[in-house]
């Protein structure tokens, strides 16, 4: 498998999701603005996120992925689905439990993560949070077949599915919600009826590879599953996996509780760019580390040490050429991407420099937020979880300091500063601890490859500013496709221009051609 191309098709169909994601985000700042109705939505939209993330993406995809790997390795096909379908089981189980405690402890949850929103607000979130809280279960379950389908590399489908939660919301804002005395509950609507599309794709690629999971429903086969060397394993390794996933996601919950006592608006500015800045981070982060894990849990099941340092240069070269750039562009750029993006109807110009801010902020942290992704699968595959839970704890104490420090000077923007800077620091501890184990080699020439990288990132710098200086960008909002395509103009002139750069420099797509073992 040529992990390039691999990683190409993963961020291709990650790009369709960001790409209909911030269609969604566009229609719901036309139809919303920043309001107290979005501030209880995206309150109440982030408790099941949260949860996904810990839970799902988090904790139990990194302990999950390199025992399916070893178990695969080792045990065959046969040995395989035993383990799949007792994990099945037990995870069905514990996230319809979490489901149902969730939407009885809906207000102390929205409380915790937002305490400072409005009465009204608040009752709105809560009434939200319940309604979305199944959509958990549903994601839950998706990242257990998209572990799977990674694992056998079929990367297609599990790229795919956000593209339907974002579908779903889109057709939910413009054909429900007229037709609701309360709107904003259409995108609840649209969340849990994503949630079964994104669930219902995977059951037809599972059966393809004879993987379908059977789901234990009676206490005795439930017990079986319990007992399941592989999926005794696999929880042991999450309880500090959760634990550092949630030490991660509490942050999340401060950064929001705090945004909730800033001015009306701040939760949603927050929102709107981090949904820009989630699009070079998956685009990059998400996909190389999706095809990095599964070949790095191979590589340590078979220990060889060498390619797993080519794994390692591999992706971390291609994310510093292919982040950076986006890093300067959410610095510099971000009035004209939040005003093509977000600037019509309810989303006015105050909310065009606010959402510009924090834009900004992130900008500064993006390479560590996405490195973070590709240096953190190096210990999962190795099953040493216990390392980033460890950087996770300094990190976060870190990153509140920050926000103290940062908040009475550049309100929600601090609170993003926090972030990216905590990114950084995170992103420098994984790889000081990996460079402790020798994973990385030592002719990689880093010094020479950062020198050429930096004169490319000055020059489109530079183009940047200019774009950025020469237009009205609020005023453009009249001439919308005007604006769109001046917009396109200067992107493609900044990314050509860096293309030819780099290729002038001496850097070529053979370079990072690499096969998996």
């Amino acid at each position: 498998m040529n992990l390039l191309s691999a990683a190409a098709k993963v961020s291709s169909l990650t790009m369709l999701s960001r790409i209909t994601g911030l269609l969604r985000e566009t229609l719901i700042a036309r139809t919303f603005g920043a309001s107290e109705w979005t501030d209880a939505f995206n309150v109440a939209f982030r408790l099941p996120n949260l949860l996904r993330r810990m839970f799902a993406e988090g904790a139990f995809s990194q302990a999950f992925v390199p025992v399916l790997g070893e178990t695969n390795a080792k045990e065959g096909q046969e040995g395989t689905q035993q383990l799949v379908s007792a994990v099945a089981t037990l995870l069905f189980w514990a996230v319809i439990l979490s489901t149902l405690l969730g939407i009885l402890c809906a207000p102390f949850l929205v409380y915790l993560i937002a305490s400072g929103l409005a009465e009204s607000g608040r009752d709105s979130a809560i009434g939200l949070t319940r309604l979305m809280f199944p959509y958990i279960a549903l994601i839950s379950m998706v990242s257990l077949a998209a572990g799977i389908l990674n694992t056998y590399k079929r990367f297609g489908i599990p790229a795919f599915t956000p593209v339907l939660l974002n579908l779903s919301m889109i057709g939910a804002a413009i054909f429900i919600s007229p037709y609701l005395e309360t709107p904003i509950y259409a995108l609840a609507c649209g969340v849990i009826l994503g949630g079964i599309l994104q669930l219902a794709i995977q059951i037809p690629a599972l059966k393809r590879i004879g993987m379908l999971p059977t789901i234990g429903l009676g206490p005795s086969t439930i017990k079986a599953a319990w007992l399941h060397p592989g999926a005794q394993k696999i929880v042991k390794l999450m309880g500090p996996a959760l634990f550092g996933v949630s030490v991660a996601q509490l942050s999340l919950i401060i950064n929001t509780n705090i945004a909730s006592h800033l001015v009306a608006g701040s939760v949603s500015w927050l929102s709107y760019a981090d949904r820009l800045m989630e699009f070079p981070t998956a685009l990059l982060g998400v996909a190389i580390g999706t095809v990095l894990l599964p070949s790095l849990s191979r590589a340590n099941a078979s220990g060889d040490h060498e390619h797993i340092g080519q794994l390692m240069e591999w992706g971390m070269k291609l994310t510093f050429i292919l982040a950076a750039p986006s890093a300067v562009a959410l610095f510099i750029f971000g009035e004209p991407m939040a005003a093509v993006l977000y600037h019509y109807g309810a989303f006015n110009a105050h909310d065009v420099h606010m959402t510009r801010y924090a834009l900004a902020t992130y900008g500064v942290g993006l390479i560590g937020l996405i490195m973070i992704k590709i240096l953190a699968p190096a210990f999962y595959s190795r099953q040493d979880i216990k390392t980033p839970v460890k950087i996770a704890i300094l990190v976060l104490v870190a990153t509140q300091l920050m926000n103290i420090i940062f908040v009475p000077y550049f309100a929600h923007a601090g609170l993003a500063l926090s972030i990216g800077l905590g990114a950084i620091m995170n992103a420098l501890l994984l790889w000081y601890g990996l460079h402790r184990k020798n994973v990385f080699h030592k002719n990689a020439r880093w010094l020479m490859f950062f020198a050429k990288l930096l004169l490319a990132l000055i020059l489109i710098s530079v183009i940047l500013y200019s774009g950025l200086k020469q237009h009205d960008w609020i005023a453009l909002q009249s001439t919308p496709f005007l604006r769109i395509g001046i917009f396109t103009a200067w992107i493609s002139f900044a990314g050509v221009t860096y293309l030819a750069c780099l290729w002038l420099l001496g850097f070529r797509t053979k370079d990072f051609l690499l096969r998996a073992h």
